[in-house]
Parts: structure tokens; C-alpha cells; sequence
């Protein structure tokens, strides 16, 4: 596939391809450390590039700081340098954002991804100034994340231009839904790694130059997901729509209620982690659970130890 795109200097950290928003297992609302070595495991396994542990899909709003630690430095321990390590430390609080991401180099993760501050809103000025500090407080190389759905605001295309310019700026996971920003956006600029937030925008974001995903299936379907990436590296855009299009009724029923309802039950279903997830998050409707157990059954997703 041809590109513009400047190549990133040797000592510039990337995070593309195959990745996955891990997430975290719960078992009687403590953290689930054995369901998640099994997970990290299977991504493994499966050649997954790099896996996020404590974002959205992690419910790192529900972790204790303690607990947001502990699980950053064990995903560290249990990848063993087999796949990257980027960690959710984003806040809406520039110190805690800090913190969490001094914490997270400390644990030898490899990056943190960096949410954009939702319920305060602040201007352009305001997220670039956050995210410069990040930065240049944490050390390690940031990857953004822009997902106006949950936060209310998005990093605008020429802000992500003037980020792009500081050298510990990446990377950007895109979850606005729209294939036309992602053009602009390599467009404004060229040397931000840009990675689709969507599952079922994979297949689109890259054909316009995204270099990868940040997955919730994968955490089920890791397998599936690093080929769906590699075929469109290798431009059999045949094999990677059969997965697209495979997968895509999976990942419809992954957000049909807030994610990581979708995912929790699909794992529960597949034998993989408890369903499990921490209040105000809640169990999804039965009508939606049945319909995930068909979907997974008419995909060939057999439970764990059958």
C-alpha cells in the first residue's frame, strides 16, 4: 500500500499492528491474576503486538491506584518482553495522569496511551498542555487516544499535528468513527502512528493508512485479529474482509450495551474469565447474553476445556 508517511527514527518506540485492550478479570471483585496470565498467555500465543492493560476496556476507572499499579507491573512480568506493553494511564487529572504513568514506567512498561481528559473538557491549549506534561514528567513514549464518546471532546486534527512534533508523541488510537479524520490526520501528520479504536473500522482505518488496531475482540479472538492485520499488510484484502466480515457480528454484540459489558459475558461464555465487572458497570440484558452465546456458537467458539 503506497504512503507519504515519514519512517520513524530507529529509537522512535511504535506501537502497531495487532494489540489488545486487555481486559480485567474479576473474581469476587478482586483482581483475577491467574485468569489474567491465561489471557496474556493466549495473546501471546496468538503473536499479538503489543496488549494495554488498565484502559477502557481494563476498567481502570474502577481500579484502585494500588490495583492499577499491581496490574500494570504483572502484565509487564507476564508478557516477558514477548509483546509491548503500552499502559492505560490516562486521567482527566494532569498529576494523576502523571503518577499513574511514573508508576507505569517503573513496572518497565514499554509506553503509556494517553485518554483524552473527559468531564472537564479543557480547550486544545488545555489537552496539549496536559498530554506535553505527561510527557516530559513520565519518560516513556505516549500514544493518544481520542474518543469523543466517552469523553466529550476529541483532539482535533491540528493539535494532533503540533503534539506530533514532540518527540515522546507516537502514536494515536482513533475511536472517533469517521475513515475521513483518519485521512486528515495522517495527512496533517505523517509521523503519528495511527491505529484504528474500533474493531469494525479495522479494516477501513488501514486501507487509508492506519497502521493497526487496538482490539476488544482479541482478548477472545486474538488469532483472528492478527491475521485480519496481517493480510492488509501483505494487501489480500480478500482474506482480511472474510475475517472482517466473520467477525463483525461478534463485535456488533461487543457494543451493544457499554463496552466491557460485551466482552466480559463473551469471555464468561467462552470459558476464558468471569463476566464479572465493578458497579456502576452491570451485567448485560439476558435477550443480549443469549444473543452473544449464538453468536459465539455460530462462530465456532467452543468454552474452555470442552
Amino acid at each position: 500500500m503506497a504512503s507519504k508517511r515519514k519512517p520513524a527514527s530507529n529509537a522512535r518506540t511504535r506501537f502497531t499492528g495487532a494489540m489488545t485492550a486487555l481486559v480485567t478479570p474479576f473474581k469476587g471483585d478482586k483482581v483475577d491474576y491467574q485468569a489474567l496470565e491465561r489471557l496474556i498467555e493466549a495473546q501471546a500465543a496468538a503473536g499479538i503486538d503489543a496488549v494495554v492493560p488498565c484502559g477502557t476496556t481494563g476498567e481502570a476507572c474502577t481500579l484502585s491506584h494500588a490495583e492499577h499499579k499491581e496490574v500494570v507491573r504483572f502484565t509487564v512480568k507476564a508478557a516477558a518482553g514477548r509483546m509491548k506493553v503500552l499502559a492505560g494511564t490516562g486521567s482527566n487529572s494532569t498529576a494523576e495522569a502523571i503518577e499513574l504513568s511514573r508508576d507505569a514506567a517503573e513496572a518497565g512498561a514499554d509506553g503509556v496511551l494517553q485518554v483524552s481528559p473527559y468531564y472537564n473538557k479543557p480547550t486544545q491549549d488545555g489537552q496539549y498542555l496536559h498530554f506535553r506534561a505527561v510527557g516530559e514528567a513520565a519518560g516513556l513514549p505516549i500514544v493518544l487516544y481520542s474518543i469523543p464518546g466517552r469523553c466529550g471532546i476529541e483532539i482535533a486534527v491540528p493539535t494532533l499535528a503540533r503534539l506530533a512534533e514532540l518527540p515522546f508523541i507516537v502514536g494515536l488510537k482513533e475511536a472517533g468513527g469517521s475513515v475521513d479524520r483518519v485521512s486528515s490526520i495522517i495527512a496533517a501528520a505523517p509521523g503519528l502512528d495511527v491505529v484504528s479504536g474500533d474493531d469494525s473500522l479495522t479494516v477501513p482505518m488501514m486501507s487509508v493508512g492506519a497502521l493497526g488496531v487496538i482490539s476488544v475482540i482479541s482478548n477472545l479472538l486474538p488469532g483472528d485479529v492478527k491475521r485480519l492485520v496481517e493480510a492488509v499488510r501483505g494487501n489480500d484484502w480478500e482474506t482480511a474482509r472474510a475475517l472482517h466480515y466473520r467477525m463483525l457480528p461478534i463485535v456488533r454484540l461487543l457494543f451493544i450495551e457499554n463496552n466491557p459489558g460485551g466482552i466480559k459475558a463473551a469471555m464468561e461464555l467462552a470459558g476464558l474469565c468471569s463476566g464479572e465487572l465493578r458497579m456502576p458497570m452491570c451485567p448485560m440484558q439476558k435477550e443480549n447474553i443469549a444473543k452473544m452465546d449464538k453468536a459465539l456458537a455460530d462462530y465456532g467458539v467452543k468454552k474452555a476445556g470442552r
